[in-house]
């Protein structure tokens, strides 16, 4: 991974859309979904949810910038960050939570999903 982009945003619909624009926007992958259900009564939204993104620096950044462009217009954004050459452990909690870990998430090397789950 020579990049991590991470965008949080309310709602499953905003995060899909973000990672539609993202993707469109630079040569990238998407690699995971996280989701926190705020307990606090100020959050605006019920469903808070993370797009990560991987790829080459400048890509990642392109797409970042698309997607949080995107997540301000719909009034969803709330904060984005860019890791570039994250280390190895880096890596693995960019999967750690993803919603989507246990079934369909097959690009995940079977070694971390053993740790993953411990």
């Amino acid at each position: 991974m020579n990049a991590l982009g991470m965008i949080e945003v309310y709602s499953f619909t905003t995060a899909v859309c973000v990672a539609d624009v993202c993707a469109k926007a630079a040569e990238i992958e998407v690699i995971a979904f996280d989701r926190n259900r705020p307990v606090s009564p100020d959050v605006p939204a019920p469903l808070v949810m993370i797009v990560k993104i991987s790829g080459e620096v400048g890509a990642v950044q392109a797409a970042v910038q698309a997607g949080v462009a995107y997540a301000k217009s719909k009034g969803k954004y709330i904060v984005s960050h860019i890791i570039a050459n994250p280390g190895t452990d880096v890596d693995k909690m960019a999967y750690l939570m993803d919603i989507n870990k246990d079934k369909f998430n097959k690009k995940l090397p079977k070694t971390m999903r053993k740790e993953a789950d411990e």
